[in-house]
């Protein structure tokens, strides 16, 4: 009797779309990431089944006219939308790994599925840290790669977007550098009062940062921090004393578990791998950035979702799994002139730079 065997060439897509959407569901920024403007990290796939390397993701200013009213005339009295976009552009990202068939065949374990399994972790882990990357760019260039000036021209242009520890005045005439070096290891660490302030600057600098909504009426900031500051956070007494009397008590309570937490209408995220900036803080202390999003924060575009690649040489002795898709992650930024590049603001984004000391 003839049995029916699935295709080959059949095979794959399925295993590629299985790997999408687990690496993506399981990113740990996964929570925050929608295709609708609502979404702290705006997701766009344009290209997916269209030629081209950018993806333009379109950023509408709120309408703050008053209106006409009763019998009021509306023709010459209309306003202006103030409209910007960004470009992202898409890139390849690829890896893979190759394995002998005797390391195949001494091996206990299945080291081609083991592959796979590590590919899908380098590829989350790839996600989250560009998305971290773009947070903390600098007009589009790696922090680590910008100049004092293009820092310090930054800071021009999102000053009221930007705090430096506890205090607005610990700006230093906009020059960076300087601004870090006021923050100090007793009054700029990262707590209930200064997330309260960096909030206020999100909702009042200009244009506004928009917060997201749930529930159609519920607005909230998602916050992200590292692991030093979000101690810091974590132990103060007002934020301890909110999440122990308002939310569950037991051990599901964020407390024990180490899991978000809760304020003044923040979500207040701890991600690890938020980069420590050594030795700038004031006396040479350890500094951390922090992030409180709002809408379109970031944007991440696909053109090519994952594709597994396989590769056989050496007479089918050497084997090889791997994986490419195309895609970019940036900071979603407005500006002005024509080609909306000038005077460059960072759209949904407020940040925080706070005390980051190591445990004595």
């Amino acid at each position: 009797m003839a049995e029916t065997t699935a295709a080959t060439g059949l095979t794959p897509q399925q295993w590629d779309d299985e790997f999408f959407m687990e690496y993506v569901r399981e990113t740990r920024f996964q929570p925050y990431k929608g295709t609708s403007e609502n979404a702290v990290i705006h997701v766009k796939q344009d290209l997916v089944m269209k030629k081209g390397h950018k993806l333009t993701f379109a950023l509408v200013n709120r309408l703050q006219g008053d209106g006409r009213q009763d019998n009021e005339e509306l023709e010459g009295f209309e306003e202006e939308l103030g409209s910007r976009s960004h470009a992202l552009t898409v890139r390849p990202l690829r890896h893979a790994v190759v394995i002998t068939e005797w390391d195949e065949q001494k091996s206990a374990i299945d080291l081609m599925n083991a592959s796979k399994t590590a590919l899908k972790l380098w590829f989350m882990e790839k996600e989250r840290d560009h998305v971290i990357r773009a947070m903390h760019s600098i007009n589009r260039v790696t922090y680590a790669s910008a100049s004092e000036a293009q820092k310090d021209a930054w800071l021009v242009d999102n000053a009221d977007r930007v705090l430096f520890g506890a205090l607005n005045s610990n700006n230093a005439s906009n020059d960076h550098s300087a601004s870090l070096a006021n923050i100090d290891n007793t009054a700029d660490k990262f707590t209930g009062d200064t997330l309260k302030l960096l909030k206020r600057l999100a909702q009042t600098c200009s244009p506004k940062i928009h917060p997201i909504r749930l529930k159609k009426d519920e607005e909230w900031y998602v916050v992200f921090c590292g692991a030093l500051t979000f101690r810091d956070f974590a132990n103060s007494s007002g934020v301890q004393q909110v999440n122990r009397d308002a939310r569950v008590r037991g051990l599901d309570n964020p407390l024990f578990t180490g899991g978000e937490l809760v304020l003044d209408g923040c979500i207040v995220k701890e991600i690890p791998e938020i980069p420590i900036m050594t030795g700038v803080g004031a006396g040479g202390i350890d500094v951390s950035p922090v992030f409180l999003c709002g809408a379109q924060a970031v944007g991440i575009g696909y053109a090519r979702r994952f594709k597994s690649t396989t590769q056989s040489r050496d007479h089918g002795f050497r084997n090889g799994v791997g994986g490419r898709e195309i895609r970019g992650i940036e900071k979603l930024l407005f500006g002005t002139g024509e080609d909306d590049t000038d005077d460059l603001k960072d759209n949904g984004i407020a940040t925080g730079y706070f005390a980051a000391v190591a445990d004595a």
